[in-house]
């Protein structure tokens, strides 16, 4: 990468960032509903046609400012684990790393006061599979790249039933509780399921 595409990359994430802090901070002031694309874009400095290079909805630009990054953050939390770590554990233990103190106090309240932001945070455990694959794959050296992809999926579709979970409204209305177990606890139960194709796998 030249300097200038390398510049180019930087300046295209700083904006990313610029875009989805900004919402984060107006749904935090005046409630998700009343956040507009052109408020958006007006306090990150962009205009909303910019905006929409970035993000399809405001939704999706509120519920990033909380994820940022973590897709990445969990395939290096994966190559990071001890080498002589079981993959099985490894793969668990780095999906709750990056999990387990999110969201948290007004995020969480933010996140769970909507159905579209629910189901926004919820899709963004898909993000999660092609780091996770790659991750996978460096960790043991496998060159089955069938086998890397599925086994990412399937940890991609565990984590986000248990997400889905634990950010599940009450019975016959959209509000939700505090949940009574930590998010770190429903994901180990939902991820112990994949322990024994994890642990056959490659």
């Amino acid at each position: 990468m030249n300097d200038s595409s390398g510049l180019r990359e930087r300046k295209k994430i700083a904006t990313r960032a610029a875009l989805s802090a900004a919402a984060l901070r107006l749904a935090l002031e005046h409630g998700p509903d009343n956040v507009r694309v052109d408020d958006i874009a007006d306090a990150a400095g962009v205009s909303p046609r910019t905006y929409n290079n970035y993000f399809a909805s405001r939704e999706q630009a509120i519920v990033a400012a909380i994820t940022a990054e973590r897709a990445l953050r969990i395939g290096a939390a994966l190559r990071a684990r001890p080498a002589d770590e079981p993959l099985a554990e490894a793969v668990v233990e780095a999906v709750v790393e990056q999990y387990a103190s999110e969201p948290a106090g007004q995020a969480f309240m933010l996140i769970t006061s909507a159905p579209a932001l629910r189901a926004e945070y919820v899709n963004t455990v898909n993000a999660i599979e092609q780091p996770l694959a790659a991750a996978i794959a460096a960790r043991t050296g496998s060159d089955d790249d069938l086998a890397t992809k599925v086994l990412a999926a399937a940890v991609s579709a565990a984590t986000r039933i248990a997400i889905k979970h634990w950010v599940r409204p009450m019975p016959d209305s959209d509000l939700v509780v505090v949940p009574p177990r930590p998010l770190a606890d429903v994901l180990r139960e939902a991820l112990a399921h994949l322990m024994p194709a994890l642990r056959a796998a490659l």
